[in-house]
């Protein structure tokens, strides 16, 4: 080519003599648009930051030793001025060159394409692949995250000693609440974890961004209530409204026993763009309102997750100060799966202390001020005099450690991301290998979101007793008669229950797809019409349809509703080999998880009331006669419930619980039961695994008395036939039987 160093090509040597430089146009940005903050250096070393890892670490804030402040004192700390809208100068918690070298960082993007910086910011992150596994969204890989390096407190809460305080074969539920929170994340995974265990309460915004609980494709969204404050599901779910909270905590309270939810998370944020740097200012009311539902909500001992942005004024940390009173200890934590660009971090809260109310009631008298401030230029700047933060030194030194470390990882994670949008050949290679190790260390399996597979009732029925014979399940009541009361002479051994219709089978699909079998043959399972009552997949129940009735006369109201007799699978989990006794207890428990307070238009499902068979008595204190509409005025017998509806019984279903040849027994010297096996002669105070009637068993074994024409088991019945079994009759079999 006849070249020489220094000379340009060409006949006289014209041509260029430097190397064409590499293009640095990217995106749509016009030719020769040089973007202010990346021509020049930001100085910032992010090439030493520490090799990436699944393994974090976990720092608690030192215990508070503070004394707890009164309602006098806290009174007496709101403190409203002028409305600031600047960040530079909060130096109170943060070194003044930390501070402004973040801000600058940030602003070096104000000007870049959006999509530009995700495609540099998706290949600096090294966890940037995890995304949201099999759930609907990142949020929920977050929670399993955080979940993990908090010893699973949230979804396996334990006691002082290291217990469980909610097990699965426990009565009680694991109740949380997510607000602030749509589409749900957060609550797809708490309940991807413990199933038909938990019940979830949320309160979001309603609009775009309300829950989204048909997309909840890895967990049963059937237990998940949404409120939306006053108004209930036709509320705003504006959680800056003092009305919402207050609707809130008393719907929570009153669907818990009045005892509050286990745990609360709070995700709350919303689109800040053009002022990035200032938005822990404009977030500060949702913030305060988070913490002040938390507290309105969460039992005693119970516990707090919130999303937090910067946390460099006194307002913010101030109400981190409150929280720092208010649990037995609080951390500020990062996850891995939060990215490291941004200034999100989670204020992590364990064990909330009891008598907290005064704090409570403060944050809703601040959050009243808030809005009667709003749209002005005055503003409640401090919840927390300064002093009395800087007072507690181990609080305050912590809080300047946490911020100043926080801000430090940021500016490094900045500087990375302009340093990938300069060179389009940078990668980090570790993503698939760190994705991997965080799912194992997490207890994620690593599978691809995919919509739950519909299938056919018949085939589902099939998949679901597995290799049970389908004749059992049509079998039909033993009468009881005269002829066959003799059976139940071992009265310990039974429970019974008043039916009020016919035994049907339900089989669960999930949501409403609900289907009814009579249990006869041949097999047809048929869609329950006409019904607005939902059930998670994979759930088979032995129930009644009953008419129930409120009130008498013409203001009688009737509503149908689901009864259940015995459950033998609940959302995949097969119990028809446990006891009786426990399977009514799950059913009871899986009951409180998917019924719905705030719906009324719904039909209600319940679980028949039990008594033991000695205890018979019981059951007739609750029947009277009652005017029903259409009985033309003549009083008909019918059977008041716990929930004081009322229905027409049409008998007693009569329980066998104890397997041949055991039976049980009472013995009057220890005054207690015992079992006792008829052919070994064995006796045992603690109840055998073969002496257990299995749910085939039990539908086997038991008894109907029918009360029929002719059955008097009321004292305003005059009609009696001698050759049917009357109350008086049965009661005396059962008395001469069981002696104490």
């Amino acid at each position: 080519m006849g070249f020489r160093e220094g000379e340009g090509l060409g006949k006289y040597g014209q041509g260029r003599k430097d190397i064409v430089e590499t293009s640095t146009q990217r995106g749509r940005r016009g030719l020769g648009l040089i973007l202010k903050g990346f021509e020049g250096d930001l100085n910032v070393d992010w090439q030493n930051e520490p090799e990436a890892s699944a393994i974090e670490e976990l720092e608690w804030f030192p215990e508070c030793t503070a004394e707890f402040p009164d309602a006098a004192e806290l009174r007496e700390w709101m403190t409203v001025g002028n409305r600031k809208m600047e960040i530079d100068d909060e130096t109170e918690f943060c070194k003044e060159d930390l501070l402004h070298k973040l801000l600058r960082c940030k602003s070096v993007f104000d000007e870049l394409e959006g999509e530009e910086m995700r495609r540099a910011r998706t290949r600096a992150n090294p966890y940037e692949t995890i995304r949201g596994a099999f759930f609907l969204n990142r949020a929920a890989m977050k929670m399993a995250n955080i979940d993990y390096v908090f010893d699973f407190m949230f979804t396996n809460p334990k006691d002082a000693s290291g217990k469980p305080l909610v097990k699965d074969w426990s009565p009680e539920l694991l109740y949380f609440a997510d607000v602030c929170a749509g589409p749900g994340g957060f609550s797809e995974y708490v309940l991807w974890r413990r199933r038909w265990h938990a019940k979830g309460f949320g309160m979001t915004l309603k609009g775009p961004n309300d829950f989204k609980l048909e997309d909840f494709f890895a967990a049963p969204s059937e237990l998940f209530e949404p409120y939306y404050g006053e108004g209930g599901v036709d509320g705003d779910g504006d959680i800056t409204r003092p009305e919402n909270i207050t609707a809130f905590r008393n719907f929570v309270l009153e669907n818990t026993d009045g005892k509050g939810v286990h745990f609360l998370m709070a995700d709350g944020g919303f689109s800040v763009e053009g002022q990035e740097n200032i938005q822990e200012i404009l977030s500060k009311q949702l913030l305060l309102c988070q913490f002040l539902t938390g507290l309105s909500v969460i039992r005693t001992g119970g516990h707090f997750l919130c999303k937090t942005f910067d946390l460099f004024t006194p307002f913010s940390v101030g109400l981190l100060y409150l929280l720092y009173c208010c649990f037995d200890r609080i951390s500020l934590f990062k996850p891995v799966t939060s990215r490291p660009a941004n200034s999100e971090r989670y204020v992590v809260c364990r064990g909330l202390k009891p008598r907290i109310d005064a704090v409570r009631d403060y944050l809703f008298n601040v959050n009243l001020k808030l809005n009667q401030l709003r749209n002005t230029d005055r503003d409640v700047n401090l919840v927390v005099p300064l002093d009395i933060m800087k007072t507690d030194v181990d609080f305050f030194d912590y809080m300047i450690q946490s911020n100043e470390r926080h801000c430090s990882t940021q500016i490094k994670a900045l500087a990375k991301i302009r340093g990938f949008v300069l060179d389009n050949n940078l990668s980090e290679p570790k993503q698939a290998d760190i994705r991997k190790e965080c799912f194992k260390l997490w207890g994620i399996p690593d599978q691809a979101r995919v919509a739950p597979f519909s299938s056919d009732p018949k085939s589902k029925f099939f998949e679901l007793i597995k290799d049970s014979d389908t004749e059992s399940f049509s079998f039909r009541p033993t009468a009881l008669t005269s002829k066959t009361i003799d059976k139940i002479h071992h009265v310990l051994d039974y429970r019974c229950m008043v039916g009020g219709g016919e035994q049907v089978f339900l089989l669960g699909l999930g949501k409403s797809q609900i289907y009814i079998w009579d249990g006869k043959p041949p097999l047809r399972w048929k869609k329950l019409e006409n019904f607005k009552t939902e059930l998670p997949r994979d759930t088979l129940l032995s129930a009644e349809i009953i008419q129930e009735l409120k009130g008498e006369g013409k203001a009688q109201r009737r509503i149908c509703s689901i009864h259940i007799l015995d459950a033998l699978i609940l959302n995949g989990t097969d119990i028809r080999d446990q006891h009786f006794n426990l399977r009514i207890q799950m059913a009871e428990k899986f009951v409180k998880a998917v019924s719905k307070l705030s719906r009324p238009d719904m039909n209600p499902i319940r679980v028949k009331d039990v008594y033991r068979l000695e205890e018979m008595e019981k059951i007739f204190v609750r029947l009277e006669m009652k005017l029903t509409k259409s009985s033309g005025g003549i009083p008909r017998l019918s059977y008041t419930g716990r929930d004081d509806r009322h229905f027409l019984p049409t008998g007693l279903y009569i329980i066998k619980t104890v397997n041949d040849p055991w039976t049980m027994a009472y013995s009057k010297t220890s005054k207690r039961k015992f079992f006792y096996n008829k052919l070994t002669t064995k006796s045992t105070y603690d109840m055998p695994s073969d002496a257990i009637a299995s749910f085939n068993s039990c539908h086997f074994e038991r008894l109907f008395w029918a009360w029929e024409e002719g059955v008097k088991v009321h004292d305003s019945q005059s009609r009696i036939d001698s050759d049917k079994l009357s109350k008086e009759d049965v009661l005396s079999f059962i008395r001469k039987h069981y002696q104490l």
